[in-house]
């Protein structure tokens, strides 16, 4: 295995440092809990969080008008309780705190633990789950994976504007009703604890369906030229897509340079295009990825005046 690691066992923390020497707005608590620096006085805090291999996703959007704070488990591995009881006891002041959950079940247990551990110590905690991803044909068993950036974003301006939390709450879950992902994958992503890949797969193959923990996709193909992986995403999405107005997001899995990413983002134009679709907004990059994975993943949301300001208002994160 060649990676860039000095230790198997120090990625988490090795990580953490480097990345508080580079944000001097932020600070690491417990270890592995990323706060803002500066304490929201007022308003309702944002914590989110999960394994860490996803990359800027979570610590790279805690910053004034995204995240509050973030906490990071081990690659690919659920935070534990105690880790979000601590990043919600360190941000609430008095206006609330709201868990945003990528729906895995690790981290739904042990953020719904914390929640009530927190909710015992007279800390007002709502949260909502994030079930973006279309692969998976049970609505209630769906992963949070890309789209989950842009509710961090979305529930960070609302929180700017001084809404309170049952309100910031229920605009989210209307949001997250129509957030539809879908990614795939040329190459699997390699574990820098294990050493070993998240699955194998052929160079002459593709997987449709992919997860970003290292899960391999519901189907497996030979691999195809980009216009027709983006056609056969496309099929999937509009199944479950609505609106004629729409915000897209082509997340970039880890190892697809932007060169490609671009290219994606010609042929889905040309795809929404031929089936009416407007796009609003392009969000463009690597928001969401699965440590080295090649490949990327489409999100679309509705497009609306306040979704639309939202994703365009200041945020100090470098990452959106």
């Amino acid at each position: 295995m060649k990676k860039l690691i000095k230790d198997r066992t120090s990625v988490l923390s090795d990580m953490l440092e480097g990345l508080k020497l580079a944000n001097s707005d932020i600070e690491i608590i417990e270890d592995t809990v990323v706060v803002r620096k500066e304490k929201k006085a007022k308003g309702v805090a944002l914590v989110s969080g999960g394994g860490s291999g996803h990359e800027p996703a979570h610590a790279g959007y805690v910053a004034k008008g995204m995240l509050d704070a973030a906490v990071c488990g081990e690659i690919f591995t659920s935070p534990t309780p105690d880790k979000v009881l601590s990043a919600i006891k360190a941000v609430d002041n008095g206006d609330g705190v709201l868990l945003i959950v990528k729906n895995y079940a690790g981290d739904v247990m042990n953020f719904e633990m914390a929640q009530e551990m927190a909710e015992m110590e007279g800390i007002q905690v709502e949260t909502v789950i994030v079930r973006d991803d279309i692969s998976i044909e049970d609505v209630e068993k769906r992963r949070g994976v890309a789209g989950t950036v842009i509710v961090h974003k979305y529930a960070g301006f609302l929180s700017e504007q001084g809404l309170p939390l049952n309100e910031i709450k229920d605009k989210v879950e209307q949001l997250l009703v129509d957030v539809k992902s879908i990614g795939m994958a040329l190459t699997a992503p390699m574990i820098p604890s294990t050493g070993q890949n998240g699955f194998d797969i052929q160079d002459d193959e593709m997987e449709i369906g992919i997860g970003i923990h290292g899960e391999k996709g519901l189907q497996r193909k030979p691999v195809e030229s980009v216009d027709k992986i983006v056609e056969q995403l496309g099929d999937l999405l509009l199944k479950e897509v609505e609106s004629k107005s729409v915000v897209v997001m082509v997340n970039g899995m880890g190892a697809t340079p932007l060169t490609e990413l671009n290219i994606v983002v010609k042929y889905v134009h040309e795809y929404f295009q031929s089936k009416g679709l407007n796009v609003q907004q392009w969000l463009v990059g690597d928001y969401m990825t699965s440590l080295n994975m090649e490949g990327f993943s489409i999100t679309i949301a509705p497009s609306h005046d306040e979704l639309l300001t939202a994703l365009n208002a200041h945020t100090e994160s470098r990452y959106f």
